[in-house]
Parts: C-alpha cells; structure tokens; sequence
C-alpha cells in the first residue's frame, strides 16, 4: 500500500495520460484508506509543547540517520537487535522458556454487565509461585481483539480494572470488555492477595529467589504469562492484541510491548516514561543501578522497540506530560522508517496523575481504531 499524498497536479498529470489515471486513482483511494485508519487526532499528538520544562531530559539520538531510506533500515535492524541485548542482559532473566500457556482454576464468576461475563482465576505463575487475574469477556462466539489490563498502584489490584472496586475511570477491563474485547487483569507480583501491597517485601522475597534478575523483568515476565493465558482463549484472534494501564501499569506496558511483539497496540498513561521521571531506582523496578554515573541510556530506547506498532503515550504533567516529548521525539525517526504515517505521540491533559474524561476517550479511541 503506498501512502503517497496526491496533490491537484498530480491528479492533473494523472487525468493527462490515460494509462496512468487508474494508477494514480488506485493509490489515492488507499491514500485515504489509511489515514480513516489513523485517529482523527493523530498530528496533534505529533506535536512540541510550545516550550519544554527545564526537566525535559536531553536525549541522544538513538540511530544517525543518513536519508537514504535503505541504509537506514538496515542500520537500524543492527541497532534494534544491540539495544534489545543490551536491555536483554540489563533486565537479566530468568528464564528464556515460558513453557505452555498455565492452565488455571476459575474460582469466581459472575456478570459484570448483560453482555460480560468476569471470572477471577487462579494459576502458577512461576514453580512453587500461584497469582490470580481476572479473565472478562463478552458473552458472544465471534472473534474478539484480547487486551492485557494492567492495575495501578492501589490496595485492591486487579479489582481496579476488573471493575469490582476503585474509580470506573480506571475500570479498563470492563470497559473494553463491554465493547467486545476479551481482557486479562493479572495481579502484579508485589501483591500477595488481591487486597494489599507489600511492596519491599514481596521485592526481597523475588530477589533472593531469582538472584541477579531485575523487578522489571519479574513484571513483564508475569504480564507474558497473563498474555499466553490471553492468546489460549478460543475466541481471541491472535493478531489483535492490545495492552493498556495506568501509573505502575504505564511502567509496565512499556516493557511488554518493548519486549513482546505479540502486542500490537499499547496506552501508557502517567508512568514516567523517563528513568528520572519517578521511583524506577526501587528495588521492585530498575534498582539502585540505574542511579550510577554510568548509567547512560534511558527508555526512548525502548519505544523505539515498539515501533512501527502504534504506542500513545499520556501525561497529566505528574509523572509524565511536557517533559516526556523528547522520548517521542527520539523514537519518531524510528517509526517513520517504517512509513510516513508514524503511530506514535504524546497526549498531555495537564490534570495531573489521574485518568481525566477527555484521557480516557483517547485511551478508547486509540485502542478501538488500532486493535
């Protein structure tokens, strides 16, 4: 498909000779195909603040680019495949073998609406290790888009977008599921019950069994096993995933869609896309390493990874807003090697580390046009 942008001239040439009109009538009618694609507020997301904070970090970029299309994409497949081992060996994992999708235990179901049907369910997540998540989806034998839903930092975890508890701005779960999307809400490892957080201990209690591995890793680790469960499901087509969450949850997608490409459309609202943006040094994340003079990369490397898959960033000014645009300014080159119609940007609300109306519309808008 060419994403050629036709201007009266060129229609004007094209209607001059004849063998051509087809041609050129062809790629315009594709031309608009795919921009009715794209969301109606794709450029202004695309966009500069007018003026960056002084906080914005100043960022190297991550390929030299040389304009010739071709060499750049072959420098970048070098590129990508570097930066993905250096963040590979960083994370340190654990295992490289997920094994099967876990087999689990519903051990409650009920109806979140008319048309969903919840269910939480209980699986090992690693030996020894059981979690819980809630599994949603809609009462219906046709195909559905699946979506991992990732909790914030509250006491009652995965209930939050599971819709049982918490604000219904933060229900992502439900919500999508009463659009027709098939979603799991998989408990993030610091908590040891649905009900509480235990932050640094849950962290000491990892670290000691899996020594020299990154909290991070633990986390995309977890939300992987949540998407195998997904992708089992018998109604879920596999080739529209999607992932979203807010706060701890942002942190979260980030890594999962950097390191999963299963994952083909992702919103991460207010997590702090920059190392420095929030507490990444805990021991539950990055760790103190991160806080080393020689610690010279940060997370544009990651978005990076993403691309060409559409990823929406959004900030509030909190933890992520103007001071995140230059992680999108690096990593747009990037997606634009991939075509001209980059799927990539920042969405600044400026109402601070919350889900606001206006935010959680794009968050809708973004998934459903691209899944």
């Amino acid at each position: 498909m060419t994403h050629s942008q036709l201007n009266r001239r060129d229609w004007l040439r094209g209607a001059a000779v004849v063998s051509a009109l087809g041609a050129v009538s062809t790629r315009a009618r594709a031309t608009l195909a795919d921009r009715q694609r794209d969301v109606a507020w794709l450029d202004e997301v695309q966009q500069p603040p007018a003026q960056l904070p002084d906080k914005a970090p100043r960022l190297e970029p991550i390929l030299k680019l040389t304009g010739n299309l071709e060499k750049d994409r072959a420098a970048w497949r070098k590129r990508r495949a570097e930066i993905q081992k250096w963040w590979t060996e960083f994370l340190h994992p654990f295992t490289d073998d997920r094994g099967a999708a876990r087999k689990f235990k519903v051990v409650e179901q009920d109806r979140a609406a008319k048309t969903v049907v919840r269910q939480r369910i209980r699986y090992e997540v690693e030996p020894g290790v059981s979690t819980e998540s809630y599994l949603l989806f809609p009462d219906t034998k046709q195909s559905t888009p699946g979506v991992v839903a990732l909790h914030s930092t509250v006491q009652h975890s995965i209930r939050q977008p599971a819709g049982v508890e918490g604000k219904p701005e933060k229900a992502f779960g439900l919500r999508l599921a009463q659009q027709g999307c098939t979603v799991i809400c998989p408990r993030n490892y610091l908590w040891p019950t649905n009900h509480k957080i235990d932050a640094q201990a849950e962290a000491d209690r990892f670290l000691a069994r899996r020594a020299g591995s990154k909290g991070m890793y633990k986390m995309l680790y977890d939300s992987q096993v949540a998407l195998d469960i997904l992708c089992a499901q018998p109604q879920v087509d596999v080739k529209r995933l999607g992932s979203v969450g807010h706060s701890l949850g942002a942190k979260e997608v980030v890594y999962l869609a950097a390191f999963d490409e299963r994952v083909k459309v992702t919103v991460s609202s207010e997590g702090g896309i920059g190392v420095r943006f929030s507490n990444w040094n805990a021991d539950w994340y990055l760790g103190p390493e991160i806080d080393k003079p020689s610690f010279q990369v940060d997370q544009h490397e990651l978005l990076a990874l993403v691309a060409p898959r559409p990823f929406l960033l959004i900030g509030g000014d909190s933890a992520d807003g103007d001071q995140s645009w230059p992680f999108i300014e690096r990593a747009l080159p990037i997606y634009r090697l991939y075509g001209p119609r980059a799927r990539l940007g920042l969405y600044n609300h400026k109402q601070g580390h919350a889900v606001p109306p206006q935010a959680e519309k794009r968050i809708y808008d973004w998934l459903e046009t691209y899944l």
